[in-house]
C-alpha cells in the first residue's frame, strides 16, 4: 500500500484549510528546529537575529492558515476531524481536532498575540546573548497553546498542558544565571506540577469509566453515568466528587487560583515579552480546558462548589494584593489571577458565553497592558513604583496605550469588559446576587489598581530614573499601538463574530451599576495619598494591613510552616529510618560476614584429607536431610 505524501490522510469533501489544520500546531514547533543552529551557537557569525524573523514567519503562517479555518467554519459550521495514527489489536489511538468558532476564536487569539508578543521582543531583547533561545522557547510555547485549544481528546490535552509547565519553566528560568530566577523557576514548575498530578488521577479515572478520552464520547458517559436506570453502571457521588475535584485541580494550577497562584507572581522574574503571553493566552488556555470539562462537572456538585469558593477568593483577594504591591509586574499579575477568577465563578454558574467573551477581553486588554509596563521598565532599568514617575510626557504612546488597556478591563468605558461586566451581572443577578457584587467589587478595586500605577508611573514630577526616559523603539511601538487599536474595536468585534449565540443586551440600571463601580474606583484611586517616601504607612493598623496585602496574606509563610515543613519533616524522618535502621541492618549483616570469614580463617590448616572429609560429612548430612524430607511427604 501506497503511503500519503502527508502524515495524514486526505480526502476530497473537505477543503483544504481544514484538512491541513493540523498544521497549526506544527508551524509553533517548527519555530523550535529553525531557531536551534543560532541558540545553539552552529551560525556565530550573524548573531540570533535571523532565528526571530523565521519565528515570525511561521507564526504569522499559522495565524493565516487560521484565518482561512475560521473563514470556512463560519460559512460550513463546525467540525471535526479524527485521524488514526495507532492500531493494534484491540487499541485504537486517533488525533483529533473539534474546529468550532470558539475554539478558532481562541486559536486566533493565540497566534496574533504570539506574532505581536515576538515583534515586541525584538525591541525588547535586542541586545540579549540568547535571543535565539527565547524565539524557541516562545514557539514550543505557542505550538502546545495552537494544540491545546484544537484538541478533542482528554488525554492530548493533559500531554499538552505537561508541555506548557515545561515552557514555563524554561521561559521563567530564561535568565538562569541569576539565583532569585532559578527559584522562581522552581517553585513556578512544582506548582503547577501538583495540579497536574491531579488532573492526571481524573484523567486515569475517566478513562477506566468512559472507556475513551473523546469529549464528545465523555459528553455522552455523562449524560448517563448518574441514570438510576443503568444499575452498575450509576456513577457514586464520591466517586463523581473525586473525579470532579481531580479535572478542577489542572485548570486551577494553570489559571493560577488560590491556593494554586502564587506561580504567576514567581513567574514575573522572567521576560516581559515571556510575561505578555503568560498573562494573556496561557491562562486563557488553562479556562477553556475547563469549559470543555463543564458538562462533566455536572456530576459533581462539590466540583461545582469548590469552583465557586476559588473563584471569589481568587477574584477578591487577588484585586486586594494587587493594590499593595510596589514592583510593576506584580501588581498586575495578580490582576490576572483575579479576572480568571470572575472566569471560574462563570463557568461554576453555567455561563459559558460570559466566561469565553471575559476571557477574549481580558487577554487583549491584559496583554496591551504588559506591552506599556515592558516600555517603561525597557525604557527606564525599573520596575519600583517608588522610583518612577512623570513619564506621561516623556512616553504619549506608552501612556495611551496604558489607559485604553486599563479601560478594556474595568467596566468603565464601552470597551470590551464593560459588556462582560454587564452580561455577567444580568446573567447572574436574579439568582445569585452575591456573584453579581463580586464581579463589580472586583471592577472597583480593579479600577483602583490602575489609577493608583497610573499616577506613580505617569503622573507627577519626574525621577531621577525617569528624567531622561524617550519613548521606546519601533520595533516595541509597532506592536503595541496595532494591539491598541484592537483593544478598542474589541466591542465590535465581539458583536460581529459572536461565537456564542444567545448574547443579548444588559438593562440600563445594570450598566450604571458597571459603570458606577468602575468610576468609584477611579475616583478612590485619584484621592488616596502617593507617599513615596513612606510607602508603608507610619501609623501600625494600617501598616500590618499593608503588609498582609503585599505579602499575600502570608500565603507563602503558611505554605513553608505547614506543607512544606510537613514534607521536609518527613524527609528527615525516612532519612534517618534509612540511615538508622535500613543501613544499620545492612553493616550488621556485612560485619557478621566479615566477622565469620575471620573466624573461618583460623580453621585453615593446609591438611587436604581435612578438606575431604568436611566435604563428605555435609553431602551426607544434605542427602539425609532429603531423605527424611520426601518420606515424609509422601506419607
Amino acid at each position: 500500500m501506497r503511503r500519503p505524501a502527508f502524515p495524514f490522510p486526505l480526502t476530497a469533501a473537505l477543503p483544504l484549510p481544514i484538512q491541513l489544520v493540523w498544521l497549526i500546531p506544527v508551524y509553533g514547533f517548527s519555530g523550535v528546529l529553525l531557531s536551534l543552529p543560532w541558540a545553539t551557537g552552529w551560525f556565530k557569525r550573524n548573531g540570533p537575529r535571523p532565528a526571530a524573523y523565521l519565528n515570525l514567519l511561521v507564526t504569522l503562517l499559522a495565524f493565516a492558515h487560521g484565518s482561512l479555518v475560521t473563514l470556512e467554519i463560519w460559512e460550513r459550521g463546525a467540525q471535526h476531524l479524527s485521524f488514526n495514527w495507532f492500531s493494534a489489536a484491540d487499541l485504537h489511538l486517533a488525533i483529533g481536532f473539534d474546529l468550532s468558532l470558539t475554539n478558532l476564536a481562541a486559536l486566533e487569539l493565540i497566534t496574533l498575540l504570539s506574532l505581536l508578543a515576538q515583534f515586541f521582543a525584538l525591541g525588547y531583547l535586542d541586545k540579549d546573548w540568547s535571543l535565539a533561545r527565547f524565539y524557541a522557547l516562545v514557539g514550543f510555547f505557542e505550538g502546545a497553546l495552537s494544540g491545546l485549544v484544537l484538541s478533542s481528546n482528554l488525554f492530548i490535552s493533559y500531554f499538552l498542558l505537561e508541555m506548557l509547565t515545561l515552557s514555563t519553566y524554561l521561559l521563567v528560568g530564561f535568565w538562569y544565571a541569576q539565583p532569585l530566577v532559578v527559584t522562581a523557576a522552581r517553585d513556578a514548575f512544582l506548582t503547577k506540577r501538583v495540579g497536574d498530578v491531579l488532573l492526571l488521577m481524573g484523567v486515569v479515572a475517566l478513562s477506566a469509566l468512559a472507556g475513551s478520552m473523546e469529549f464528545t464520547d465523555l459528553y455522552s458517559w455523562a449524560a448517563h453515568a448518574q441514570d438510576a436506570s443503568l444499575g452498575t453502571a450509576r456513577l457514586s457521588p464520591l466517586a463523581g466528587s473525586l473525579i470532579g475535584l481531580g479535572l478542577i485541580a489542572g485548570p486551577m494550577g494553570k489559571c493560577a487560583q488560590f491556593p494554586m497562584h502564587l506561580w504567576l507572581d514567581e513567574a514575573m522574574e522572567g521576560p516581559n515579552p515571556a510575561s505578555i503571553l503568560r498573562n494573556s493566552v496561557v491562562v486563557t488556555s488553562g479556562a477553556l480546558v475547563l469549559l470543555k470539562l463543564m458538562p462533566l462537572l455536572r456530576l459533581s456538585p462539590m466540583a461545582t462548589i469548590a469552583l465557586l469558593v476559588v473563584g471569589t477568593i481568587s477574584a477578591i483577594a487577588g484585586a486586594l494584593v494587587a493594590l499593595a504591591q510596589v514592583d510593576l509586574k506584580r501588581a498586575f499579575s495578580y490582576s490576572t489571577t483575579s479576572y480568571l477568577g470572575l472566569v471560574f465563578i462563570a463557568i461554576a454558574l453555567q455561563q459559558p458565553a460570559v466566561a469565553l467573551l471575559l476571557l477574549l477581553s481580558h487577554g487583549l486588554a491584559k496583554a496591551l497592558l504588559f506591552m506599556s509596563v515592558g516600555s517603561v521598565i525597557a525604557t527606564t532599568s525599573c520596575q519600583d513604583l517608588t522610583e518612577l514617575g512623570g513619564l506621561g510626557n516623556r512616553m504619549p504612546a506608552t501612556t495611551v496605550a496604558f489607559l485604553v488597556a486599563g479601560a478594556g478591563l474595568v467596566g468603565l468605558l464601552p470597551l470590551g469588559c464593560y459588556w462582560c461586566f454587564g452580561l455577567g451581572v444580568q446573567a447572574i443577578w436574579q439568582l445569585h446576587p452575591l456573584f453579581a457584587g463580586v464581579i463589580l467589587l472586583t471592577n472597583l478595586l480593579t479600577a483602583l489598581n490602575l489609577t493608583r500605577v497610573f499616577r506613580s508611573v505617569f503622573l507627577g514630577s519626574a525621577m531621577p530614573k525617569t528624567k531622561r526616559a524617550p519613548e521606546v523603539n519601533w520595533l516595541m511601538a509597532l506592536p503595541m499601538v496595532s494591539l491598541t487599536v484592537l483593544v478598542l474595536v474589541t466591542p465590535f468585534l465581539m458583536a460581529t463574530i459572536n461565537p456564542v449565540p444567545g448574547i443579548g443586551a444588559f438593562s440600563l440600571p445594570v450598566g450604571l451599576c458597571v459603570a458606577g463601580s468602575g468610576l468609584l474606583g477611579v475616583g478612590i484611586g485619584s484621592q488616596i495619598s502617593l507617599d513615596r517616601f513612606w510607602s508603608r504607612s507610619i501609623l501600625q493598623p494600617l501598616r500590618g494591613l499593608q503588609d498582609l496585602l503585599a505579602l499575600d496574606f502570608y500565603t507563602e509563610k503558611i505554605y513553608r510552616s505547614t506543607i512544606v515543613a510537613f514534607v521536609a519533616g518527613l524527609a528527615q524522618f525516612t532519612n534517618a529510618i534509612d540511615r538508622q535502621v535500613v543501613n544499620g541492618v545492612v553493616n550488621g549483616i556485612g560485619r557478621l560476614s566479615l566477622q565469620s570469614a575471620e573466624n573461618l580463617k583460623l580453621s585453615v590448616s593446609g591438611q587436604l584429607q581435612s578438606y575431604v572429609l568436611t566435604v563428605v560429612i555435609a553431602i551426607v548430612v544434605l542427602l539425609s536431610s532429603l531423605t527424611w524430607i520426601v518420606a515424609e511427604v509422601v506419607r
